[in-house]
């Protein structure tokens, strides 16, 4: 399992035990967590609970028997939202930069609130969401290719009147396409054991 891939609990899970009070209505509403990007020394596996508002997030260990399925963000590009929601602007860019990302040869697909609605049917994005995406690029990236991604991108979202952010990760870490689009930048490379700022994401990947 990776970060950012959505974790379906399965039945009789027991309570985190050190959740807040929001956290069990929001499995029972989405029994759904997401992976996050840590170093576990115990077998389990770092994972996050989201609720209903934006402050409402919770980090926490799960032991992997209760994982009944794992639905990975190139898993629910695939799937469509309700048709009462697919016009919201993210859902909306969703759809139109998939040609986009499609092109460049890589695996993607949605993270943050538009991939946990996809993967739980349960409202979660809004008319101000961002659209996050998440690219899997194991091979060097050049900043050309980068570059032309991320301004087709950007228009994309300024056309549908929402925002976009595309996360690139590499074999061990992530990195965001917006930095790495400007020549000669260094990025900040998400690991787990903590950021690095690098000149080369995929050196630092290799070698981490």
């Amino acid at each position: 399992m990776s970060p950012h891939d959505l974790l379906r609990l399965a039945p009789g899970t027991p309570n985190f035990s050190d959740a807040p009070a929001w956290v069990p209505a929001s499995l029972k509403r989405a029994p759904f967590v997401v992976v996050r990007r840590a170093v576990s020394l115990t077998g389990l596996i770092a994972v996050g609970v989201r609720g209903e508002i934006r402050s409402e997030r919770f980090g926490s260990w799960l032991d992997p028997r209760y994982v009944e399925l794992v639905l990975r963000p190139e898993v629910l590009r695939k799937l469509k939202p309700l048709m009462t929601r697919k016009s919201l602007p993210a859902f909306a860019l969703l759809q139109a930069i998939s040609p986009l990302c499609d092109a460049t040869g890589y695996v993607w697909g949605p993270t943050g609130s538009v991939g946990f609605e996809l993967a739980s049917g349960c409202p979660t994005g809004t008319q101000t969401s961002d659209l996050d995406l998440l690219m899997r690029a194991p091979e060097r990236l050049d900043r050309t290719t980068a570059k032309t991604l991320f301004d087709a991108l950007s228009q994309a979202a300024l056309d549908h009147g929402t925002r976009v952010d595309m996360q690139i990760q590499t074999h061990n870490a992530a990195f965001s396409l917006a930095e790495f689009a400007h020549p000669g930048a260094r990025v900040m490379m998400r690991c787990a054991d903590g950021p690095k700022l690098v000149a080369d994401p995929w050196q630092t990947s290799r070698t981490a």
